[in-house]
């Protein structure tokens, strides 16, 4: 199977742990637990889908189509399944140059003209950060620690800044990505936490001073890890970090079950006081690949029982997450988003930014099928829309 660096888990033990027109955010909505008698909401207000692929693959030739076979902007495609942000991650200085600020300010002015929010996920690394890997960028390496926290500050509200000139706003911002060991390692890893959380408050500082609306997300893996969550907010909170909204990655051939995952979002958002948003998840429509690289799921083992890899399964399977979110007590699930469903294989388009021989491994993952047509999942992730 084919390494992709940011899917590795980290565990809590592993980690020492005993104005846009776009549908606004507002208020959480009314409670939705069938687990808590409660009744399911009409809506809510995150759908979303990480299209950070999208520009590469455009590039290398990627076409989208209906699910009828018509072909159309992916945008406009996502916008009618009822899409409400999209999800786009930052990087410093990528060696194939794009997720960078260029390719972010251009994919948002095709967002705003769709009605479709913005949610930014700063990296801090010129590639790939996930618990594993937290690799400071090149730039940044020498650094010592009040000069890692103005640059983190810096870079936040230079692209923040950059988005709300030219009028598209972010919506939501991640301050970091998948930061079960911390980031910007060795300075800001787990064993650091008075620098990990330095750098957590210059970039929420930073997201709040050049967008004062912005919602503000800190977001983990392993989503059915409660340990994990506990531990880690615990000390985030100890050490006064202000935020508002806890993120997820919630994968289950990685992170656990419907069940687990469920009950961490239940304690979480009682503990903390704060809602949260399954920041990641993903299911496959086939086990077969379309490149010579094997993808992540490749075996029957990996696959949830009742949901089969086919078409239909991954359509359920999202919906099963939509009712997830949905269900937390109190209306404190806000949604979901959908990581990479436009990420359809195309030679040159490689996961590794530094090899574009490298492959996709994803594409199976994606809501666009082999021909390139939108799949039954794409309507699924519009469940709860308004």
């Amino acid at each position: 199977m084919l390494d992709i660096p940011r899917r590795r888990v980290l565990t809590a033990a592993s980690v020492g742990a005993a104005a846009l027109a776009v549908p606004a955010l507002g208020a959480v909505p009314a409670a939705a637990s069938t687990a808590s008698g409660g009744a399911a909401p009409r809506r809510l207000p995150i759908r979303a889908m990480d299209i950070s692929s999208l520009p590469k693959n455009e590039d290398f030739g990627a076409v989208y189509r209906r699910a009828d076979g018509r072909r159309d902007d992916p945008i406009r495609i996502l916008a009618d399944a009822g899409i409400t942000h999209a999800r786009l991650k930052v990087w410093v200085n990528p060696a194939d140059g794009y997720n960078d600020k260029k390719h972010v300010l251009s994919l948002a002015r095709r967002l705003k003209r769709a009605g479709i929010g913005i949610w930014v996920d700063f990296h801090y690394s010129d590639t790939w950060a996930d618990p594993a890997h937290q690799t400071k960028p090149a730039a940044w390496a020498d650094l010592d620690v009040a000069g890692l926290t103005r640059a983190v500050y810096d870079h936040t509200a230079e692209v923040l800044g950059a988005l709300r000139r030219q009028g598209t706003p972010a919506d939501l911002v991640q301050i970091g990505n998948e930061l079960n060991g911390g980031m910007l390692w060795p300075t800001g890893n787990w064993e650091h936490w008075d620098n990990l959380t330095a750098f957590l408050k210059a970039g929420l500082r930073a997201a709040r001073d050049t967008t004062p609306r912005i919602r503000t997300v800190i977001h983990l893996a392993n989503g059915g890890d409660n340990g994990l969550y506990r531990w880690w907010f615990d000390n985030a909170v100890s050490y006064g970090v202000d935020f508002d909204i806890i993120g997820l990655s919630y994968y289950p051939f990685w992170h656990g079950s419907l069940d687990q995952a469920a009950a961490n979002m239940a304690d979480i958002t009682a503990r903390y006081g704060k809602p949260c948003v399954i920041a990641e998840t993903a299911y496959p429509f086939t086990l077969s690949s379309e490149d010579e690289i094997n993808d992540i799921m490749n075996s029957p083992s990996q696959l949830t029982e009742g949901y089969p890899a086919t078409p239909e399964g991954q359509a359920a399977w999202l919906r099963a997450v939509a009712d997830l979110s949905a269900a937390v007590p109190d209306g404190q699930g806000l949604g979901y988003c959908y990581w990479e469903g436009v990420w359809t294989y195309r030679a040159g388009s490689g996961w590794n930014p530094a090899d574009p021989t490298s492959g996709n491994a994803w594409e199976n993952l994606a809501l666009f099928d082999f021909d390139d047509k939108a799949l039954p999942g794409l309507r699924a992730l519009g469940r709860y829309r308004s």
